[in-house]
């Protein structure tokens, strides 16, 4: 009978994706002194130029990975966040004190880079491969190996999948997971606040698109403006700042004050995806997590905060459990209907956001204005309402 080598185990947790989630999970392996390597694709670690919101859940899960003092002095502290008409009326106030004392939190604005940077810091840097991009996977009972655009490979015992919404791993693992078109674009920046001089974030819903804006620490802004669009347009992809400042030029200040304060070189532009909710998270010794298990569209500012969360229940299992496995299947049970009601209703809220007929928007807007404010924040009081660490 031939002799058949034993497969070769290089680590036995591999993560492929450096964003939120894999930095995260990175520092929470850490903590459990699990081995692993990070694998990411770009040549550095330091998130796009633009900021996101950190709700009171994520800096819950923060608080659970013992780092949430360390992130609340980078990010910029929100004590409201105010949904506006074009014309600068207020629609929706939401009860953000409410929501504090259900977590004993804070809700927090922070830049991406910032948030990236200070996770970097936490990684001991023999942890991190980068320039690997996966493009291949190949699962077996005991373990999966991983093959690179570079033409090497690693093999791991167990492997989370961290890579984003176009997670080639993913759709590898389930063809049909390709990121769904929302129906409208979005540009984001972020800006100097010397002039504007913002102190409050809020989002305004109008006829001809979505504005929204927030303070970030070190006087500056990060704002977005999101429109109706057929996908890739190649006229959108095209815009300037001064082509948006025209779309705009109807809408409330500060809005056209923040868009002349803005560089076209200050611009980043992608259409708005999700994915449809999966019906499985974990793949015996595989699991996926962050965007790659449940991206969604950012109407609920839970994208980052979901990535967050998943981490601390990953950690959670594997604290209470000895067999991998069997963690990665209670993740997937504790997680898949969250993520589903979430991916939903933020789907379904862009939407309303983005009517742009006329008559809709005015229905909208003074139901918005009239009904009672516990029943406007029933979606974010459902989300913030459950602990996510007792389902």
């Amino acid at each position: 009978m031939p002799y058949i080598r034993p497969q070769t185990i290089n680590s036995e947790f591999a993560i492929v994706g450096g964003g939120v989630a894999g930095l995260a999970m990175s520092i929470a392996f850490q903590q459990i002194d699990k081995d692993f390597v990070l694998f990411e694709q770009t040549k550095e670690i330091k998130g796009i130029g633009a900021g996101f919101g950190l709700a009171a859940n994520a800096m819950y899960a923060l608080e659970l990975l013992d780092i949430r003092s360390e992130v609340e002095k980078i990010g910029f502290y929100l004590d409201s966040y105010n949904i506006l008409d074009q014309k600068g009326h207020v629609l929706v106030s939401p009860d953000t004190s409410a929501i504090h004392k259900k977590y004993q939190q804070q809700n927090f604005a922070i830049h991406r880079a910032d948030l990236h940077l200070f996770f970097l810091s936490k990684i001991k840097s023999e942890k991190l491969q980068l320039n690997k991009r996966a493009i291949r996977l190949e699962r077996h009972t005991d373990h999966v190996t991983l093959f690179f655009e570079d033409g090497t490979q690693h093999t791991s015992r167990f492997l989370i999948i961290a890579d984003g919404i176009k997670s080639p791993l993913r759709q590898q693992l389930i063809p049909s997971s390709l990121p769904r078109y929302s129906g409208y674009t979005c540009w984001r920046a972020t800006i100097g606040n010397a002039e504007t001089k913002l102190e409050k974030g809020t989002e305004t819903w109008g006829k001809l698109g979505r504005f929204g804006m927030t303070p970030l620490i070190n006087n500056r802004i990060y704002w977005y403006a999101c429109i109706n669009s057929i996908p890739n347009n190649p006229i959108y992809k095209a815009y300037k700042v001064n082509d948006l400042l025209r779309h705009f030029r109807s809408y409330h200040n500060p809005i056209p004050t923040i868009l002349a304060h803005t560089k076209d070189e200050d611009l980043i532009w992608n259409d708005i995806m999700d994915i449809q909710p999966l019906k499985q998270l974990a793949y015996d010794n595989i699991l996926l997590i962050g965007d790659a298990g449940h991206a969604t569209t950012p109407n609920m500012g839970q994208g980052a905060c979901q990535a967050l969360e998943d981490v601390a229940v990953l950690l959670d299992e594997l604290r209470l459990r000895t067999k991998v496995k069997e963690a990665f299947s209670s993740f997937e049970q504790r997680r898949l209907s969250r993520t589903k009601y979430i991916t939903n209703t933020s789907k379904l809220i862009g939407e309303i956001a983005q009517w742009d007929n006329s008559l809709l928007v005015a229905v909208r807007n003074t139901l918005m204005q009239f009904m009672p404010a516990q029943f406007a924040q029933k979606n974010l009081n459902k989300l913030l309402s459950e602990d996510f660490m007792k389902i």
